[in-house]
């Protein structure tokens, strides 16, 4: 054997591989790549931390500690007296009509934005989103001024069907309905506008009839939409105060709701017995926002997208 041919596999070893990389070089590049995906994460995720911590975990956890300095019996009686239970009843029936009858008028607003094109359409879009920008005192004053005695719609509905609305229970479910609309008709406008026409195209060839096409092809695609923008709308409604104490009355164990209840303890000094109610409010709306979760969860999987 030649010298020639011993320097060779040395050659070749000290070469590697032809195209001029070794194995190790190429098996830490890609690590070192995704390293590098997300520039000062350590910085970024502390200064979230401190973030959530400052205005979400500290908050919060006042509110808990607070609330343990009552004994079981003391909290108890103090989230169970009959005027904060008249304060749950309302509040959360008030929330749940309101969310039921949007979830009928949101899911027709936002068929005809998505399938009709009419003049003004791009005005009738925006007045949607309304209530968003709206501060929640003015939407209250307007709306009294508007369903009061003698407002322009409250003096046609008492003079002519005895109906009052502003300063009673009725007055607490317009306001939320105001309120609220919003959340199931952006949430049902953008899955509307991505189902598929040629299905509904295919039923009507078929012979189906528009309900039984709306029933049967478009519903089960636009449920999870409604879910969601259901509990969406629930769970805002819960937490209003601006737009409804103005048009509610707040008339004790009649159209007082539990917003106001906990101010109500607060002006009187008692501390415990306002986060006692107002921990209730937030474990409610806790499990609220799971269930949110929960549905936007279940849409994706039936988009078909990662969940």
């Amino acid at each position: 054997m030649t010298a020639a041919s011993l320097a060779l596999p040395a050659q070749n070893r000290s070469r590697g591989p032809v195209n001029g990389k070794s194995p190790a070089a190429g098996d830490h590049a890609p690590r070192a790549a995704t390293r590098r995906v997300l520039p000062g994460f350590g910085l970024s995720m502390g200064l979230t931390i401190l973030y959530l911590s400052l205005i979400v975990l500290i908050p919060l956890s006042a509110l808990f500690i607070k609330t343990f300095t009552l004994t079981w019996p003391e909290f108890w009686s103090a989230v169970t007296s009959p005027r904060v239970m008249a304060s749950y009843r309302l509040t959360f029936g008030a929330s749940f009509l309101a969310a039921t009858f949007n979830l009928f008028t949101g899911v027709l607003l936002a068929w005809v934005l998505v399938r009709y094109e009419f003049p003004g359409k791009k005005f009738v879009d925006a007045l949607v989103d309304l209530p968003f920008a709206l501060p929640t005192a003015v939407a209250g004053i307007s709306l009294t001024a508007l369903w009061a005695g003698n407002g322009w719609v409250g003096q046609f509905v008492e003079s002519n069907w005895g109906i009052q609305v502003a300063f009673t229970p009725a007055g607490v479910v317009v306001a939320l309905i105001f309120i609220s609309l919003p959340f199931v008709v952006r949430t049902v406008q953008p899955v509307l506008e991505e189902a598929e026409k040629e299905l509904e195209e295919a039923a009507t060839c078929l012979g189906a009839t528009p309900l039984q096409t709306f029933v049967k092809v478009i519903l089960p695609t636009i449920t999870p939409a409604l879910l969601t923008g259901f509990a969406m709308a629930f769970a805002r409604a819960i937490g209003e105060y601006g737009s409804v104490i103005f048009i509610a009355g707040n008339m004790p164990m009649v159209s007082e709701i539990t917003s106001l209840i906990i101010i109500g303890k607060l002006e009187q000094y008692d501390f415990a017995g306002a986060t006692a109610v107002a921990t209730v409010m937030l474990v409610s709306s806790f499990i609220l926002l799971m269930i949110i979760n929960l549905l936007q969860a279940w849409q994706r999987r039936r988009s078909g997208l990662k969940a």
